[in-house]
């Protein structure tokens, strides 16, 4: 693999764009990330902004075949008990400008209370001014980077958080080039479909109604049983408290079902999206404090918030198949912030990280 082949792959993709195929995308990507360094920085450039430029990074099977090619370089993990337990992950392939409140994250550890085991996978912010990663740090938990030699025990404990540049080292090669472009590349967006845990249910936010479709089918590409692929009419990717999401149900026969999803389904209010705004990381976190320890009384000026993540850990919840609908999902995601349980989970997840740092 040297320059002048990858040169040979590039011009395909410039000239006769509807000729490159997920073949050809695996191809280019392994010459890419070729220890020998084959393909120049400007090389690079021109390959995601004609991959950009034809909306090829849009297709189901290129879509599949870079995250398959990307969890095959990822680092193992060693999930115990993965063939007994259904593990979920609910992540967004963030983009959508509105800067709202953690959501999925707090979704993620409420549906961990309520039974789901959840697996998330995730990273400091990028477009927003909290991201995942940053809002557990100000939690006070911890993320041992891993060892490439050996597959990383992952705990069999409610909520596990799995920081996605300790695990895809290969992204690295590509980080100046993608910080020098001003568009969100094709790795973007695979953030949501690498998850080296292999989860076995998705609640995946898009930005893009259009790549709504694409993310379901690429996500049962990946071996992906059940999914919920969603996007609030605002352009979010959340389900929205503010009305209406579009929503593609992937089932476990590989059926893909197109469905709107409102506040009301799930016996919610509607809440304008201003209502959910976030804000810094600390502030984010005192936020979900505030939530999680109210014993189930949280303040009136929280009562959206509230609201927002109970919608979408209830849509966790019946991905992970803990509840058989979005209404009882509610009732249990309730019932997790009440009790103290969801709570917990993340102070387990915490007590994990503190530990595997001693150690």
């Amino acid at each position: 693999m040297t320059d002048l082949s990858f040169k040979s792959l590039l011009k395909k993709l410039v000239d006769t764009p509807e000729y490159f195929g997920a073949a050809e995308l695996e191809l280019a990507l392994e010459h890419i990330f070729s220890p020998e360094g084959a393909v120049l920085p400007e090389q690079i450039g021109a390959f995601l902004t004609a991959l950009h430029i034809h909306r090829i990074e849009r297709r189901p099977e290129i879509l599949a075949a870079a995250a398959s090619l990307l969890r095959s370089r990822a680092l193992t993990v060693a999930i115990e008990d993965w063939d007994k337990d259904f593990v979920v992950d609910i992540v967004g392939t963030g983009g959508d400008g509105h800067n709202t409140f953690n959501v999925s994250t707090t979704a993620a550890v409420v549906a961990a209370g309520a039974g789901a085991r959840v697996v998330k996978h995730g990273s400091r912010a990028s477009t927003s001014t909290s991201g995942s990663a940053d809002l557990l740090q100000s939690l006070d938990c911890l993320f041992t980077p891993p060892s490439a030699d050996t597959p990383v025990p992952i705990a069999n404990i409610p909520f596990t958080f799995i920081l996605a540049p300790h695990y895809h080292p290969s992204l690295a090669l590509l980080a100046p080039v993608r910080r020098a472009l001003p568009f969100r590349t094709l790795f973007n967006v695979l953030g949501p479909l690498i998850n080296p845990a292999r989860p076995r249910g998705m609640v995946l936010g898009v930005a893009d109604p259009a790549l709504g479709r694409p993310f379901a089918e690429s996500l049962a590409a990946g071996g992906v049983q059940r999914a919920l692929v969603v996007c609030g009419a605002e352009g979010l990717d959340e389900i929205s408290c503010a009305g209406e999401t579009q929503a593609w149900e992937l089932e476990e026969d590989g059926q893909i079902t197109e469905r709107m999803l409102h506040p009301a389904m799930f016996g919610l209010a509607v809440h304008p999206l201003k209502e959910v705004a976030g804000g810094t990381s600390a502030e984010n976190a005192a936020t979900f404090q505030t939530l999680l320890r109210s014993g189930g009384s949280v303040p009136g000026e929280l009562g959206a918030v509230l609201d927002f993540v109970l919608l979408n850990a209830a849509a966790v919840l019946v991905v992970a198949g803990v509840a058989g609908g979005y209404e009882e999902g509610v009732v249990l995601a309730r019932e997790s912030i009440a009790s103290g349980r969801a709570w917990t989970a993340l102070e387990r997840f915490r007590e994990e990280g503190h530990k595997a740092r001693v150690l």
